[in-house]
């Protein structure tokens, strides 16, 4: 009985020795994960702090409109974005720079859906090897780890973004502004058989998320001026790209127009709204700023009469006073002049 029992204990040791390493395996790759999450949300918090940018839109802005555009890369005002097609030494173009970010899992990237429109929940969060397998682009595994070589980063092929842009008015600072809010490369690639170009939208990227690292990244400013650079968030926030407008919100869910005439028929509508607006805007604040302005100068208007008023009353009291005097003096003079008479009696 002692054997068996003994036997038994020993069998107890030997099955929980077994199953404790794959235990342990899994708790190493959480605490690993975890880590990564926490180091990441760091760098993010660090940049934020060493590279500040635009303040956000504010939750209860009065008026707010979110439109969709397509930048075109091959436009000169939007160029700056897609040049040096490859990094040479520690300048690259912003795919390029944005893709190794999302890499090393610095920032997340979400995955495009049918719809075209952007979610940012946790579950379309997509990861690097989804990324790199779709698009199919070369790389050497190690791990966790991804290792492409810049010639195999497609940022040649990326000739396009789709942003989302928010015009608002916030009532708080009596401001009219435009913010990104997010932005999906489009990756071009020509036919098997026809050679017709497709565009492929890679997936979207939360602008709060990058705007840090944009602040960090220089850009051409100048076609005329090579010394001339600007940063990709302040690029982005005065709105130095140019883009045609190709989706926007609305209460029953429509797209624009297919054909190209009505699309540029609602886009030139679209633009004029807005212009219309900020325009409507910025008369209201200075016909405001005129009548603040007149309601001041009419309150300040009775205070100058009323000392003009007392300095007519000091005048004409001074002049009654002066010709008082003037008469008093008359009549001292008049009467030292005239001879006097003596009425005391003589005696006889």
């Amino acid at each position: 009985m002692k054997r068996i029992s003994f036997a038994f204990i020993i069998s107890l040791f030997a099955v929980s020795s077994i199953a404790q390493p794959p235990a342990r395996v899994r708790e190493a790759q959480k605490q690993a994960v975890k880590q990564e999450q926490q180091n990441a949300a760091g760098v993010s918090e660090r940049a934020q702090l060493e590279y500040p940018t635009a303040p956000g839109m504010p939750s209860d802005a009065a008026w707010r409109r979110d439109l969709y555009r397509i930048i075109d890369l091959t436009n000169d005002r939007n160029a700056v974005l897609y040049y040096p097609q490859e990094p040479d030494g520690d300048k690259m173009n912003l795919f390029t720079y944005l893709f190794k970010l999302v890499m090393r899992k610095q920032i997340k990237a979400y995955d495009y859906t049918i719809d075209g429109n952007e979610s940012f929940k946790e579950s379309n969060v997509l990861k690097p090897k989804d990324i790199l397998d779709r698009h199919r682009i070369r790389y050497t595994a190690r791990g966790e780890q991804f290792r492409i070589e810049d010639s195999d980063i497609p940022s040649a092929d990326v000739r396009a973004y789709y942003i989302k842009e928010t015009t608002y008015y916030d009532q708080h600072t009596a401001t009219f502004r435009t913010q990104v809010t997010a932005l999906c490369p489009v990756r071009e690639q020509a036919g098997e058989f026809d050679g017709t170009a497709t565009k492929y939208p890679m997936f979207w990227l939360k602008y709060e998320d990058i705007a840090p690292y944009l602040a960090k990244i220089e850009l051409m400013a100048s076609n005329y001026n090579n010394a001339a650079t600007i940063s990709g968030d302040d690029y982005f926030s005065t709105t130095k790209y140019e883009g045609k407008i190709y989706k926007t919100n609305n209460l029953q869910g429509k797209v624009m127009a297919s054909s190209d005439s009505l699309m540029k028929k609602e886009q030139d509508k679209i633009e004029k709204e807005l212009a219309t607006l900020e325009s409507h805007i910025w008369k209201t604040d200075s016909n405001s700023l005129k009548k603040d302005s007149t309601a001041t100068a009419e309150a300040a208007k009775p205070a100058k009469t009323s000392s003009k008023s007392s300095k007519k009353e000091e005048t004409s009291t001074s002049s009654r006073s002066q010709l008082k005097r003037q008469s008093s003096n008359g009549k001292s003079s008049s009467s030292s002049s005239t001879p006097r008479i003596s009425v005391r009696r003589q005696r006889h």
